[in-house]
């Protein structure tokens, strides 16, 4: 008895001091990104014409790994990624739409893996960026941790993964902003670090074009968002008094302002609805599409008419520019659990 005790006590110290071991290293190791970091310089910018029309393309592409059949544990489900061959299978299907839509002036990608063990190690960013040579990619990393433990069941392990601007137009320059706060520790060390990525356009009026890429987080009680969407409005407003024209599209996590669906094939998700405030930057205009879902809940797989949907990919556009059109386009889910969303607009 006093053997098996002893072996007891033993056993707990080793694994209380392996957990702590591994707190520490997380923490040593934790991601902390500067404020802002440049991801590009160009040397030979495009000059961009101020009387064009430009169109521009979302689509948060869930890491390949979160396609119709999947539900995800954060969601209440129980998985974390499908099989290596549906990983691999959604890849290419993500690549040859984006080719189908290869006309598009700019590419707003979220989720984008390039080393996650939930996407089996395959270099996401390399695999849509060699399908565009001629475009200039360029990278914002929102999500580096050596180990994710959840689920202790099957934990999410290595995830290095971020946002992705695909640009028929070289920039003038590309940088990463950091989002402020994050979770409290320990939790924090195994989130995102989100950020939104900006690429500066010249153009032939003397001003800039900033097309910016965001990524708000998720999963938070609201304070999370609060903290960045005040932060993103500081930085909008700085620029737009200097003159420049600004587009922010991408994955909001929040609806729009005053969002009223009109789905005839889906439900609404109202259980957590979080719409932005109509006063923030008022005069500014949101562009987005009512007829169709952007994102589905993934508690379980999806299925048309049954599982909760809502619209959380869209852009905001400074008052200088119009916008044309914009439509959700209907993929069925089918390789991710965000829908794609394409724009048009001309500056003013």
């Amino acid at each position: 008895m006093k053997k098996l005790l002893k072996f007891l006590f033993y056993f707990i110290i080793i694994v209380i001091s392996a957990f702590a071991i591994f707190l520490i290293y997380s923490s040593i190791d934790d991601y902390k990104p500067a404020e802002k970091t440049t991801v590009l310089i160009s040397e030979n910018p495009d000059l961009l014409s101020d009387t064009t029309e430009y169109t521009l393309m979302i689509w948060n592409i869930g890491y390949c790994g979160l396609n119709k059949e999947m539900d995800f544990f954060y969601d209440g489900g129980k998985n974390v990624r499908p099989s290596e061959e549906k990983v691999k299978e959604n890849i290419q299907e993500v690549k040859s739409f984006l080719l189908q839509n290869q006309n598009t002036d700019f590419i707003l990608i979220q989720e984008v893996d390039k080393h996650s063990k939930r996407s089996y190690y395959f270099n996401e960013f390399d695999t849509i960026a060699n399908a565009f040579p001629e475009r200039t990619c360029v990278y914002g990393k929102n999500y580096d941790v050596f180990f994710v433990p959840t689920p202790p069941t099957d934990p999410m392990g290595k995830v290095n993964s971020g946002l992705m601007t695909v640009s028929k137009y070289t920039p003038e320059i590309s940088f990463r902003h950091a989002f402020p706060g994050n979770y409290s520790w320990p939790t924090g060390l195994f989130m995102l670090d989100r950020c939104f990525l900006v690429n500066r356009y010249k153009l032939t009026n003397g001003k800039e074009l900033l097309i910016i890429n965001t990524h708000n987080s998720a999963y938070d009680d609201g304070t999370l968002k609060a903290q960045q969407m005040a932060y993103l409005k500081t930085f909008l407003k700085e620029e737009y008094k200097n003159g420049n024209y600004i587009i922010v599209a991408g994955d909001w996590n929040q609806c729009p302002p005053n969002f009223t669906p009109k789905f005839k094939e889906n439900k609404m998700d109202s259980i957590v609805k979080t719409d932005i405030s109509p006063d923030y930057l008022p005069k500014w205009n949101w562009l987005f599409d009512n007829s169709l879902p952007t994102n589905r809940r993934v508690t379980a797989p999806y299925k048309k008419g049954e599982t909760l949907t809502t619209v959380i990919d869209f852009l905001l556009l400074s008052p200088n520019i119009k916008g044309i059109s914009v439509k959700n386009i209907d993929v069925g889910f089918e390789y991710s659990d965000h829908q794609p969303v394409k724009a048009s607009f001309k500056l003013k």
